[in-house]
C-alpha cells in the first residue's frame, strides 16, 4: 500500500490557506471583493492536497521532484494573491509613520540621504545585480539539494521559507507600507538609472509586483533562511551567498523599492523562523507521523 504522508511544510501551506480564507470571510467588506482570493485559496488548498494524496511516497525522481519542490511554484501565487488583500484590515498605507520614525533615528530620510550623497550608475548596476539574485535563489537552493539527495534539508528548508514568507504576508494587511518609490513619488531630484541590470530590476517590478507588501522586505527575510542553511549545512556556498545577500540588502532601499526598517524586520523574521525549525522540526514531523516514513523515502530515492 502507498504510503501518503505529510511533510512540515504541507501542513504550513494548508495552515496559512486557511487562515487567509477565514480572514478573507470575516475581514473582508464588501465580501464581493475579496471572492477571487477566497476562491484562490480554496483552489490552491486542493491543488496541495491533490499533490500530497497522488504523490505519495515514490521511489520516481521525476515525482519526487514535484512531491518536495512544489512550494517554490506556489509562492509566486501566494505572493499575487496579497496584492488583494492588502487592505484587509485598513484602508490606506502608513508610510508616514514608518518614515517618521526613520526620520528620528537617523536624523534624515534614508532614501534621500543616498539620493544626495552616493547615487551613480555603477552602484546602481552592482546592487541591482545583487538585487536580482533574489529570484533566483529560491529554485536554485531547492535543486542543488535536491541534487545532492538532501532531501531532509529540503524539507527543513521549505519549512523555514514558508513560515517566513507566510508570517511576512500576514504583516503585509496588518501594517501595509506602500514604499518609497510610491510614498516619495514626485519628490526625488533625480531617478535611478541603470543600462542593464537596473531595467531588469525594474522590469520584474513593473510586472510581478504587487502596490504594498513593503513591511516587511520577503527578498532579505527569504534570503536570510536560504543563508543560513548554506552557511550551516554547505559553508563555502554560504559565505559567498552572505556577500550576495548583503548586496541585496542594501539594494533593497537603495533602489527605493523598501525602507531601511523593512529590511531589520524581514531578516528578523528569518532568523526567528529559521532558528525554530532548526530547533523544532524533527519533533514536528514526529507529530504528524512523517519522520520514520521521511527517512525510508529518502534511502529509497537516492538509490
Amino acid at each position: 500500500m502507498t504510503v501518503r504522508k505529510l511533510y512540515p511544510f504541507d501542513v504550513i501551506i494548508l495552515v496559512y490557506l486557511s487562515v487567509i480564507s477565514i480572514l478573507a470571510l470575516i475581514f473582508g467588506r464588501p465580501l464581493p471583493v475579496y471572492y477571487d482570493e477566497f476562491l484562490a485559496s480554496i483552489v490552491f488548498a486542493a491543488m496541495v492536497g491533490g499533490i500530497i494524496y497522488f504523490l505519495g511516497r515514490s521511489d520516481r525522481k521525476v515525482i519526487l521532484f514535484v512531491r518536495l519542490l512544489y512550494p517554490a511554484l506556489l509562492f509566486t501565487f501566494l505572493y499575487r494573491q496579497t496584492g488583494g488583500l492588502m487592505h484587509l484590515f485598513f484602508p490606506g498605507f502608513f508610510d508616514y509613520q514608518l518614515t517618521a520614525f526613520e526620520k528620528a533615528i537617523f536624523g534624515v530620510y534614508p532614501t534621500f540621504w543616498i539620493e544626495q550623497n552616493i547615487l551613480s550608475t555603477w552602484l546602481t548596476e552592482l546592487l541591482s545585480f545583487t538585487y536580482l539574485a533574489y529570484y533566483p535563489m529560491i529554485p536554485a537552493f531547492l535543486i542543488f539539494l535536491f541534487l545532492k539527495g538532501d532531501y531532509d534539508n529540503i524539507a527543513r528548508g521549505l519549512a523555514a521559507i514558508c513560515l517566513t514568507f507566510f508570517a511576512s504576508y500576514l504583516l503585509f494587511f496588518l501594517y501595509p507600507i506602500e514604499g518609497p518609490r510610491y510614498y516619495f513619488e514626485g519628490q526625488y531630484a533625480s531617478a535611478i538609472h541603470g543600462p542593464v541590470f537596473r531595467q531588469l530590476v525594474e522590469f520584474i517590478q513593473m510586472h510581478g509586483s504587487v502596490h504594498g507588501g513593503c513591511m516587511p522586505s520577503t527578498h532579505v527575510a527569504v534570503a536570510v533562511v536560504v543563508n543560513i542553511f548554506c552557511l550551516k549545512y554547505y559553508r563555502r556556498a554560504g559565505i559567498f551567498l552572505l556577500i550576495i545577500n548583503t548586496g541585496m540588502a542594501l539594494g533593497t532601499f537603495y533602489g527605493r523599492y523598501h525602507y531601511v526598517s523593512d529590511v531589520v524586520v524581514g531578516a528578523a523574521i528569518g532568523i526567528i523562523m529559521t532558528f525554530l525549525v532548526l530547533k523544532y522540526h524533527r519533533r514536528w514531523e514526529s507529530t504528524s507521523g512523517t519522520k520514520q516514513s521521511a527517512t525510508k523515502e529518502n534511502k529509497i530515492s537516492v538509490s
